[in-house]
């Protein structure tokens, strides 16, 4: 298979640690190129790395002769970075979330039909094996009917930046890391019939801010499974984890580590492995390629991560109304009026 070439636009924490090394070590991309508004870093990764660098993302896909591009970028700049790469025929693996709203979402979906490129959302940890091996336990605890998750880690001052600005992020804790746990959770379960979320911006009350720091969300499906999602940038210590309650038995998932334990607690089989993130990058790097080469399918697709922005957007409305909302319900909606 060709070497694709590939250029990552957004010198933050995922564009260093994860994206470069992540396409340097790939079997079959070649980093040509890098991209990002401050300077000062800029000239240090293009003497570290010996590729062109620009500041202007628009100068990078008309200069480059790219194949794809990974985005690691604030999450309002997602679109009209995907517009451009699009137009240029350049293909686009980018950072969560797909969207800032289920609208914009599907606008992305269509762009992509239309300019004929591939469009894969970041979903690192399906490249990571202790989450994979749920599969293989999950028919052995008999019938699930509660899952236990939660996401929580310690930022001082959760409004600082552009995560804490609500119209740039499309939301707070909600929309930003809970992508990960609700990725995990459709991937595992499906998407829920319906949910209600609970969130603040409390955390620091002498502050007006308006992207959630903290939120608990309860979901359902109807076959009797129900479950709890526990959200926070202010909650220490740092924290991760899936439980899935059944009759017979008890899955615990967090990084690094999956337990099958007895319903009393007592841990019937483990697995433990020690897998740096950049390796799961460096994976999901050579998929995309092969995506890209017609050899995978891309089931991280923009029409699946649609699931993902009627849950994230049925969690808000929620919010508003007070109420039970049907993801299920709103995706059909929009989908239709779309189409319509």
């Amino acid at each position: 298979m060709k070497r694709y070439k590939a250029a990552v636009i957004g010198l933050g924490h995922q564009g260093i640690e994860d994206w470069i090394p992540g396409i340097v070590d790939s079997q079959f991309a070649t980093l040509k190129a890098i991209c990002d508004s401050d300077r000062k870093k800029l000239d240090v990764w293009k003497e570290k790395l010996k590729v062109n660098a620009y500041e202007n993302y628009k100068e990078l896909l008309s200069r480059e002769a790219l194949d794809f591009v990974v985005i690691a970028t604030p999450h309002d700049t997602h679109k009209p970075i995907t517009e451009e790469a699009f137009k240029h025929g350049i293909h686009v693996l980018k950072e969560k979330p797909f969207a800032r709203s289920l609208k914009e979402a599907l606008y992305l979906r269509d762009l992509a039909e239309k300019y004929e490129t591939t469009l894969m959302i970041v979903a690192q940890r399906r490249f990571n094996p202790i989450y994979t091996t749920f599969f293989q336990l999950k028919d052995q605890i008999g019938e699930p009917f509660f899952i236990e998750a939660k996401y929580s880690l310690f930022i001082e001052k959760p409004y600082i930046g552009w995560r804490g600005d609500r119209k740039r992020a499309g939301g707070g804790c909600i929309i930003d890391m809970g992508y990960h746990i609700i990725d995990i959770l459709i991937w595992y379960f499906g998407l829920p019939d319906r949910v209600h979320a609970e969130f603040s911006t409390k955390a620091c009350p002498e502050i007006n801010y308006k992207a959630e720091d903290t939120a608990t969300i309860l979901f359902s499906y109807g076959v009797g499974l129900y479950g709890n999602l526990v959200l926070s940038r202010y909650y220490p210590p740092k924290s991760e984890y899936i439980k899935l309650i059944g009759s017979r038995g008890i899955i615990e998932v967090e990084r690094g580590k999956i337990k099958r334990k007895k319903s009393d607690g007592e841990v019937v089989e483990s697995l433990s492995r020690d897998v740096a993130w950049p390796t799961a990058a460096i994976n999901q790097i050579d998929y995309f390629c092969r995506v890209i080469n017609s050899e995978r399918e891309n089931f991280s697709n923009p029409d699946y991560h649609l699931q993902h922005m009627s849950f994230i957007e049925a969690c808000y409305l929620s919010k508003r109304n007070g109420c039970y909302v049907s993801p299920k319900e709103i995706l059909e909606k929009k989908v239709e009026r779309c189409q319509s």
